[in-house]
């Protein structure tokens, strides 16, 4: 009798956008700006569940993931957007989908506030 012994693969919670194919970073700007502008919550995670599935991200709690918008360091980090660590330096608001939040490195060295 054989036993098989599977083993998880790593969790891989943010990915580098610089290092993306060229082909990936420009479906992953498309589908971005589709998300951006979703008409409604189905298309909207339906949308972010394509760029889960283009970056390879695991472990996301809330199917959202976002690219840093960090301004001090133009950071490459994808990340889960639910990632308690982020910092929120711009809400979503009328006319987008949205929020903009530094990842948990940029939160971490240099935060920026919530820009009005």
């Amino acid at each position: 009798m054989a036993i098989a012994v599977m083993t998880h693969a790593p969790t891989q919670p943010t990915v580098n956008y610089a290092e993306l194919p060229t082909h990936v970073q420009d479906h992953f700007d498309k589908l971005m700006e589709l998300a951006d502008n979703a008409a409604n919550a189905t298309e909207y995670e339906a949308l972010m569940t394509a760029l889960i599935a283009i970056t390879g991200i695991t472990g996301v709690r809330y199917n959202e993931i976002l690219k840093c918008a960090c301004q001090a360091c133009h950071c490459d980090h994808v990340f889960d957007a639910d990632d308690s660590n982020a910092l929120v330096t711009e809400e979503t608001g009328a006319g987008y989908n949205l929020g903009r939040l530094q990842c948990p490195d940029c939160a971490d060295a240099h935060p920026r506030p919530i820009e009005n």
